[in-house]
C-alpha cells in the first residue's frame, strides 16, 4: 500500500501542536477511569442490580477497543486531524447524553461514545510523525502515548472530589466542557496531515473485526458474574475465534484491508503487540490494587484508612511520573533505540511490583510505589509507538497505531477481569459485604510481575533497531555521503523504500531529479528500507527508485524548502509490473 499528499505543502506545526495533541490524548483517557470513584454507588444512582450497573464501564471499554483500529484507517484516509475532531465531537456529545440521565440504557449509549473518543490517540501520534521533524519526534510521540495513563492518573483525584462534593453528573458536565475546550485548541493551532493512503474504507473489514473484539471482550469483561466455564462465556470466545479467523482470510485477499496482517506479521510489529498487551495488563492492576486498599479501613489490620480525595491524591504521581518520563524516553531512544528503552522500562515495572509487595503497610509507600511504576510503564508506553512507526509505511500509521492501543486496551481488558476474579475469590465477608484481603493484593502484584516477565521476553526478541530519531543511511558515493551530512541541517525528502507487499528494499537506488531533468541527488535505502535526500532548493522534484528484483519507480513531490523533511515512501512494484512515471 502507498501513500501520496493532498498536493499542498506540509503545514509548519507551531510550538504548541504537542501540548494541544497530548491534551487530547488525556482529555479521551480521562474517560476511562472517571466513574471510578462512584462504581460501588452506580446501581442505586442508576436504580438497576449491580449486574446491569456493570455495563456503564464494560461498554466504554469495548467502544473503545472497536473504534482505535478503525479510526486509525479513516485518518489515514481522509485526514487524520479530521478524525481526531470527530472522535471528540462524538465523545462531548456522549459525555451530554450521559449528564442529562440516570437511568441505565441512556447512560450505556452514552459512555459507549465517550470510548468511541479514544481512536484519538493513534491519531494524534500518526500526525505527529506527518508534521513534527525528526529530532522532536520521539518526546512528542513518548508524551502523546503516555497520555493514556496520564489522563488515567490526573483524573482519579478530580473525579473523587467532584464525586464527593457535587451532583455525579457533574463528572460529565467536566468532561464535554474538557472535550469542547480540545476542539477549540486543536482547530486553532493543529494543522491537517497532507499525507493521504490510497485505497478505500474497508466496511466489511471493519464489521468483522468489531464483531470479532466484541465477542472476544466481552466475556473477558463479564466472565466473572456469568462464571468462567458457563455456556455463554465459552460460546462467545469460540464464536470471537471463528469470526476472527474468517476476517483475516478475508483481509489477506483485500488491496486495500482495514489492517495490514502481513504488514503486523513482520517480528517487529508483531512482538511489539505482545509486549503491548503485558504492558497493558501491568499499567492496570496498580490501578485496581492501590485505590481499594487506601481506602479500607484500618479496622481490617490491613488497610490504609484513606479518604476517596486522598487515595486519588496518592496514586496520581502514577500518571504525573509517566508525562514526565517522556523527555526522558526521547535522550535514552535516541542513543540506545526504542527496543533498549522498552526493556528498561519492563525492568522498572518487575522492580516497582517486587519492591511493592513489601510496601503495603503504609500511605507514603503506595506513594513510591506510584512512582517507581509511573516510570518504568512510561517509558514501555513511550517506546511503543516509535517501536510501530519504524516499521511501517507512513501511509498506515494510523491504523498500525489504532492496532498497538488495541492491544494495550486487550491487556487492561485482561487484567481487569484477572484481578477481579482473584481479588473476589481472596476477599473475606463482612456484613454481607466482600472485603478484599491482602493476600489478594499480594497475589495481584505477582500476576503483575508475572505479565512483566512475559513482556520482556516478547522484547528480547524484538529485532535490533537504530535510533528512532536517526534512521541509518548507506552513502553509495563521497556526493552521497555529503548530501547526507547535508540532511542533518537541511530539509529534504525522507522516508522508507517498499516492496509491493509494504516490506522494506535494502540498497535500493534513490534519486533526485529537478524539474529541468538533472540529477540533484542520490543515495542507497538502509537495511530497513529509510533513505533521506537533501533538496538544494524549494521546488518540485522526482523520486526515481530502482532495487534488483523490482520494478522501477518516479514519484513527483514538491519541497517548499524550509528545513523540515518531506515524508515520502516509495513503493516498489514486481520485477515484471507495468509501470508508468
Amino acid at each position: 500500500m502507498t501513500h501520496t499528499t493532498t498536493g499542498r505543502p506540509a503545514p509548519r506545526p507551531g510550538a504548541a501542536t504537542v501540548p494541544v495533541l497530548a491534551f487530547a490524548g488525556i482529555v479521551v483517557a480521562v474517560m476511562q477511569t472517571l466513574l471510578v470513584p462512584v462504581i460501588k454507588d452506580l446501581p442505586t444512582l442508576l436504580d438497576t442490580a449491580p449486574s446491569n450497573a456493570t455495563w456503564v464501564l464494560t461498554s466504554t471499554l469495548l467502544a473503545g477497543a472497536v473504534a482505535t483500529p478503525i479510526m486509525g484507517r479513516l485518518g489515514d484516509l481522509f485526514g487524520k486531524r479530521r478524525m481526531l475532531l470527530t472522535s471528540l465531537s462524538i465523545m462531548v456529545i456522549g459525555a451530554l447524553i450521559s449528564a442529562l440521565t440516570s437511568t441505565l440504557l441512556p447512560m450505556i449509549v452514552g459512555r459507549s461514545l465517550q470510548g468511541f473518543a479514544m481512536g484519538a490517540i493513534p491519531l494524534g501520534i500518526g500526525l505527529m510523525r506527518d508534521l513534527l521533524p525528526r529530532e522532536k519526534l520521539g518526546s512528542a510521540m513518548a508524551l502523546m502515548s503516555s497520555s493514556i495513563g496520564v489522563g488515567g492518573g490526573l483524573a482519579l483525584p478530580a473525579a473523587a472530589l467532584v464525586a464527593q462534593h457535587a451532583n455525579w453528573h457533574a463528572l460529565f458536565y467536566g468532561a464535554a466542557g474538557l472535550g469542547v475546550l480540545s476542539i477549540a485548541l486543536t482547530l486553532l493551532v493543529v494543522p491537517e496531515s497532507p499525507m493521504r493512503a490510497k485505497g478505500t474504507f474497508d466496511v466489511l473489514g471493519a464489521i468483522g473485526l468489531s464483531i470479532g473484539l466484541v465477542l472476544f471482550l466481552l466475556p473477558i469483561t463479564k466472565g466473572s458474574d456469568w462464571g468462567w466455564t458457563a455456556p455463554t462465556t465459552l460460546g462467545l470466545f469460540g464464536a470471537s475465534v471463528a469470526v476472527l479467523l474468517l476476517w483475516g482470510v478475508m483481509e489477506l485477499r483485500l488491496k486495500a484491508p482495514l489492517v495490514d496482517l502481513r504488514t503486523t506479521a513482520r517480528p517487529a510489529v508483531l512482538f511489539t503487540n505482545l509486549a503491548s498487551i503485558m504492558v497493558g495488563v501491568s499499567f492496570y492492576v496498580v490501578s485496581l490494587v492501590l485505590p481499594q486498599l487506601l481506602q479500607l479501613p484500618k479496622s481490617t489490620g490491613y488497610g490504609l484508612g484513606q479518604s476517596m480525595v486522598s487515595a486519588g491524591l496518592l496514586v496520581m504521581p502514577l500518571g504525573l511520573t509517566m508525562m514526565v518520563t517522556a523527555p526522558v524516553y526521547a535522550r535514552l531512544s535516541a542513543k540506545y533505540g526504542p527496543k533498549v528503552t522498552l526493556i528498561i522500562g519492563m525492568v522498572i515495572i518487575g522492580i516497582g511490583y517486587g519492591a511493592g509487595l513489601g510496601l503495603m503497610s503504609a500511605a507514603w509507600q503506595s506513594l513510591v510505589i506510584a512512582v517507581i511504576l509511573g516510570a518504568g510503564i512510561g517509558l514501555a508506553y513511550s517506546s511503543l509507538p516509535a517501536l510501530i512507526i519504524g516499521s511501517v509505511p507512513a501511509s498506515e500509521t494510523g491504523a498500525a497505531n489504532g492496532l498497538n492501543t488495541l492491544m494495550r486496551s486487550i491487556g487492561t481488558s485482561v487484567s481487569s477481569a484477572v484481578i477481579g476474579m482473584v481479588l473476589a475469590n481472596t476477599a473475606h465477608h463482612v456484613g454481607g459485604v466482600a472485603v478484599p484481603t491482602m493476600r489478594g493484593f499480594h497475589v495481584s502484584f505477582l500476576i503483575a510481575t508475572g505479565a512483566v516477565a512475559v513482556g520482556l521476553l516478547m522484547a528480547l526478541f524484538l529485532p535490533g533497531r537504530h535510533p528512532a530519531t536517526k534512521p541509518s543511511l548507506v552513502a553509495s558515493s563521497e556526493e552521497d555521503a555529503a548530501l547526507e551530512r547535508a540532511h542533518e541541517v537541511l530539509g529534504g525528502f525522507r522516508g522508507r523504500v517498499l516492496d509491493a507487499e509494504g516490506g522494506p528494499v535494502a540498497r535500493a537506488k534513490v534519486t533526485l531529479i529537478d524539474r529541468r531533468g538533472r540529477q540533484a541527488g542520490a543515495t542507497l535505502s538502509a537495511e530497513d528500507g529509510s533513505y533521506a535526500l537533501a533538496v538544494p532548493a524549494q521546488g518540485s522534484y522526482v523520486l526515481a527508485a530502482r532495487a534488483t528484483g523490482h520494478g522501477p519507480l518516479a514519484s513527483s513531490a514538491t519541497h517548499t524548502g524550509d528545513d523540515r523533511p518531506v515524508a515520502l515512501d516509495l513503493s516498489l512494484p514486481g520485477e515484471n509490473a507495468d509501470v508508468t512515471a
